[in-house]
């Protein structure tokens, strides 16, 4: 294994940080505007000025090596050795607080003490640059230091954080044992599991990317787990992640260490949930500075920390809380500073993925110690184009400035009604150009950059206002403005030829959309962080598809049998129905026929899927009117939890006669369920699934056509056609469950589209009338 990384940031933050829980808005989402000051003061040093200077220095303890390493944001190495640490914040320097001056002069002091040492320099200069964002005010301050007295310095550092380094270091031994002990917690492999077991130790072997197709019953989260254990116990890796779409795909994973851990494994794992789930009641609303949980957090933490590894291994959020309220810390923010200590990390794919939010503690730098396990990765396509998108309302802006003229001159706010006004005109400006065109949208190939900079003059002067204001509607609005403003000039930092700005008329006034068509490359440096990965899924066909789209086009790839018989489910194509737009009302008799004609050959419960609401609501009442005595289940587009689970609890009565739910093909019911045995009996999918007509969609066929003569094919028969396998991936769920799936779209019995079913569709049938389509089901069921 490689020798295990610490930032030297966080080491210094660590072993030195002290005092309060700074405010959210003052973390992460100002980075982007910090790494911009950066990059233009260190265009205006000199041609010796070696920036973002990367630094190490491996450390020995009780027979490991720790590597401790960082970037200077310069360094001059001359007749003299020169350093210079540039920090950004809203302050003035002389308003920080003294802890953290101290953790600025700090971090520089590590460098200092490494590169004396490695260059052989006697003493070193490090110059402080601060710089406050608000005022563009520039702080240079210099200290002179000796090699020895940072020799000292660094020696005293890692003398107590050594503490913890065997802390970490006594549960590897008692972690590495423990997986090497242990065996596959069943009796036996289900069919396929060895082989996936084995090719998933393999990819990590050989630091690759691997894509598994494992349809449902094969047991992926077990057979992918187990592999990465033992390859952690052998110190392949150190630490893992379980990333995945769902809460539910989440507890899947929790179970599965539950289970190998009742079987002698030993693991530190945690699952991160989101910040407005993780904090208690009481912390809404209330600001850092009046937060229990957060005055003071730095003075604590050490205690709660070594409390917590010292008494759990498996860390979901009730356990959490429970530490975080008896040493009166942020439970969210002690989660994450928890996962530092964890062998397995489960969470949300933005985690990884997310240029907003991702885990910095993790993946600031490669670390060939990580490795990832990425669930219902077919998921992540859609998700990771949201991911690398923004978008900004003018109503939002209009909002604000509502909310001003109801403050009646209450507050002082000349300076960021000033900015509003500015990104109001940049926005009414780009409206009248739109307004001037015949068009229902314009699409630009290049950034907006006066409507970026309008947006950045908001929140500098937004930054500097807020944290004077009480919480109320006003200061509310202006924070939602803020952040949607952040992520356009966040995203806007990538865009390049996969880009195009969107600009439509909405009823929320002017829209202006940063979408990315292809963020596969920005999936690659992701992850690059880690050693490899494996991404898995019941639904991961074509492979070649998912490996572009993901960034992995020279991965592996891994297709499973289903452990099913095949004879458990009857797949019918009924080539008689078309359901393209225009010919819909014409054929939704034959559709609520043939829908009749699933249910009536027996009693029980029924999915019928359909592509739109509105197509969904025709047809259940067609069929209402047509089976009055059926009882019928219907989504709609404003259920409530309470609604979706009533829905559900339907299936799972325990009754007689017959139930058919409508539901939406693409929808919360078409994914992540299990209705087993009796809880369902047939399914109906109503098309094959395209996504709506839109200019979205458009651009994305016209970029994969100009990229890989593809672009129907990526931008909607492929994401369709998941859809489509995931939700008649609903009935067949273990060896009990038998019934009908019938297709109703002629476009199923092409080519185009038989050549994309798995293999366990080979058995399907052709059907060409609701005459045959009765006949057929109910031979299955022996009548």
């Amino acid at each position: 294994m490689a020798a295990t990384k610490i930032g030297i940031r966080q080491l210094v933050e660590f072993i030195l940080r002290t005092g309060d829980l700074n405010a959210a808005v003052n973390s992460q989402n100002t980075a982007l505007e910090g790494a911009r000051i950066h990059r233009k003061l260190q265009k205006q040093r000199g041609e010796d000025y070696e920036k973002e200077y990367y630094i190490k220095r491996t450390v020995d303890m009780d027979d490991e090596q720790f590597t401790i390493e960082g970037r200077a944001d310069g360094v001059v190495i001359g007749d003299e050795l020169f350093i210079e640490e540039i920090k950004t914040s809203d302050p003035t320097f002389d308003e920080l607080s003294e802890n953290t001056k101290t953790l600025y002069w700090s971090q520089a002091k590590v460098y200092g003490a490494i590169l004396t040492q490695d260059l052989d320099f006697d003493r070193v200069t490090i110059q402080l640059t601060y710089y406050q964002r608000p005022t563009d005010a520039i702080v240079e301050k210099q200290q002179e230091f000796s090699r020895s007295e940072l020799k000292k310095f660094f020696d005293e550092l890692i003398e107590e954080y050594e503490q913890w380094l065997k802390l970490r270091s006594d549960w590897r031994k008692e972690r590495n044992q423990a997986a090497r002990k242990l065996e596959f917690p069943f009796p036996e492999y289900r069919n396929g599991q060895r082989d996936l077991a084995v090719a998933v130790y393999k990819t990590i072997l050989t630091s690759q990317r691997m894509f598994v197709e494992a349809p449902t019953g094969t047991g992926k989260t077990i057979s992918t787990m187990f592999p990465t254990i033992k390859a952690l116990g052998e110190e392949k890796i150190d630490r893992f992640f379980y990333l995945t779409a769902k809460q539910s795909t989440q507890h899947v994973a929790e179970e599965a260490i539950k289970l190998m851990s009742e079987h002698g494994l030993k693991l530190k794992s945690i699952t991160l949930t989101a910040k407005d789930r993780m904090i208690f009641p009481e912390e809404v609303d209330v600001k850092p500075e009046d937060n229990p949980y957060m005055i003071g957090y730095y003075d604590r933490i050490k205690d709660g920390i070594k409390d917590v590894l010292l008494n759990e291994n498996q860390l979901v959020k009730d356990k959490i809380q429970m530490y975080a309220k008896k040493h009166m810390l942020d439970p969210f923010e002690f989660s994450l500073d928890l996962s530092l200590f964890c062998d397995l990390i489960i969470g949300d794919y933005n985690y990884l993925f997310d240029p907003m939010v991702y885990l910095q503690r993790f993946f600031s730098t490669e670390d060939q110690n990580n490795f990832f396990l990425i669930d219902e990765a077919h998921n992540l396509v859609s998700r990771s184009r949201a991911m690398y998108s923004a978008e900004i309302n003018q109503d939002a802006v209009i909002k604000v400035q509502e909310l001003f003229k109801k403050a009646k001159g209450d507050v002082d706010s000349k300076q960021i009604k000033r900015r509003l006004t500015q990104l109001d005109n940049e926005l009414e400006l780009i409206h009248q150009a739109f307004s001037e065109q015949s068009e229902e949208y314009m699409v630009e190939n290049n950034p907006l950059d006066a409507l970026e900079k309008a947006m950045l003059n908001f929140n500098e002067a937004g930054r500097e206002w807020l944290p004077k204001q009480p919480d109320n509607d006003l200061t509310s609005g202006i924070l939602d403005l803020f952040f949607i403003n952040n992520k356009y000039v966040k995203i806007s930092e990538y865009f390049d030829e996969s880009y195009r700005v969107l600009i439509k008329n909405t009823e929320a006034g002017i829209n202006i959309q940063e979408q990315i068509l292809d963020p596969s490359p920005y999936l690659d440096a992701s992850l690059k962080k880690g050693r490899g990965a494996v991404f898995f899924s019941a639904t991961l066909s074509p492979v070649d598809y998912y490996q572009e789209t993901l960034g992995s086009s020279t991965g592996l790839s891994l297709r499973m049998a289903s452990p099913f018989d095949q004879n458990q489910q009857n797949l019918l194509l009924t080539s008689y129905i078309d359901t393209r737009f225009a010919a819909r009302q014409n054929s939704l008799p034959q559709i609520v026929a043939s829908v009749a004609a699933l249910v009536d050959a027996k009693e029980g419960n029924y999915l019928i899927f359909c592509p739109s609401y509105g197509y969904l609501t025709q047809i259940a009442d067609a069929f209402k009117e047509l089976a009055p005595d059926v009882k019928v289940a219907v989504q709609t587009n404003q259920m409530t939890a309470e609604d979706r689970k009533a829905y559900l609890d339907a299936f799972r009565e325990e009754k007689n006669g017959t139930l058919v739910g409508f539901a939406v093909l693409g929808g919360i019911f078409s994914e992540g369920i299990d209705l087993t045995e009796e809880q369902l009996i047939g399914v109906g999918i109503v098309s094959v699934g395209l996504p709506g007509l839109s200019i979205e969609r458009k651009l994305l066929q016209n970029y994969f056509d100009e990229k890989n003569g593809h672009g129907f094919e990526y931008a909607y028969q492929l994401p369709g056609m998941n859809h489509v396998l995931q939700a008649a991936g609903r009935l067949i769920r273990t060896n009990k469950d038998r019934g009908n799936i019938v297709l109703m779209d002629q476009r199923f019995v092409t080519s185009r589209y038989t050549n994309l079913f798995p293999r366990h569709w080979s058995n399907y049938r052709k059907i060409y009338s609701v005459t045959a389509l009765q006949k057929a089901v109910k031979s299955f069921w022996g009548r």
